[in-house]
């Protein structure tokens, strides 16, 4: 973009810089917050993960177990008696401004044995602790969507951000600093010749006023000598 070397582009110049300067603050501390929620949130599904790496391999035992005491046919009943639907909301959340989905489980995935749907005084422990394992894990599992969604929003937003201070920072402010260096330059130099001009103006109008005045005090005294003349010729 071409912009005209004038004392008003130049100070519109200079007021877009500070504006960008300015928009480039506010964006680090947008990204500083976004980075602080990103971290909180880091945390406790990093744990989610550790936790179901646990529990699953603890579910799995108790379900070796459960079907050597049980056998397959018992378990496939106590399985379809338990089995039931779980109602999930998904609503939009807001961070600094940010949307990101986060998933809500209308009721608990953790159940007490007398509300499975099936003899539980009949059942083993481990078919009991099995179940409870497994409920466990899609709890975990649910808070794991929830925490998946935010992260992965909150990094886009993260990246994005960081990429739009680094054009700012980079390439807008520099060319902006640019032009304002090369406005500034032509004008101080405009100012300079201006004065060296007015300088050399106000010496030759010196000069000439001198001479003017001179001139003038010569066609004074010319007319003197001319009056004075004759009366000196009648004597």
């Amino acid at each position: 973009m071409i912009t005209h070397p004038t004392r008003t582009n130049l100070l519109l110049l200079k007021d877009k810089s500070k504006s960008v300067v300015n928009s480039v603050g506010i964006m680090r501390a947008r990204r500083q917050a976004l980075i602080r929620e990103f971290l909180a949130a880091t945390r406790p599904f990093l744990k989610s993960r550790e936790e179901i790496r646990g529990i699953y391999g603890k579910a799995i035992e108790e379900m070796r177990l459960s079907l050597g005491r049980e056998g397959r046919d018992g378990i496939e009943s106590i399985t379809y008696a338990a089995k039931r639907e779980i109602s999930v909301e998904i609503t939009e959340r807001s961070i600094w401004g940010l949307r990101y989905r986060d998933v809500i489980s209308q009721t608990s995935p953790i159940r007490k044995p007398e509300e499975r749907g099936y003899d539980y005084i009949s059942t083993t422990e481990h078919v009991e602790e099995g179940i409870y394992l497994f409920e466990k894990i899609l709890e975990s599992m649910l808070e794991l969507a929830s925490f998946e969604s935010k992260l992965k929003r909150l990094g886009e937003e993260i990246l994005k951000t960081t990429r739009k201070i680094s054009v700012l920072e980079e390439r807008f402010l520099p060319e902006l600093k640019g032009q304002i260096k090369g406005i500034s330059q032509y004008i101080g130099e405009r100012e300079r010749e201006a004065f060296y001009r007015l300088k050399r103006f106000k010496n030759k109008g010196g000069e000439l006023i001198l001479r003017f005045i001179c001139g003038i005090f010569c066609a004074i005294e010319g007319n003197i000598n001319y009056l004075i003349s004759p009366a000196s010729s009648a004597s």
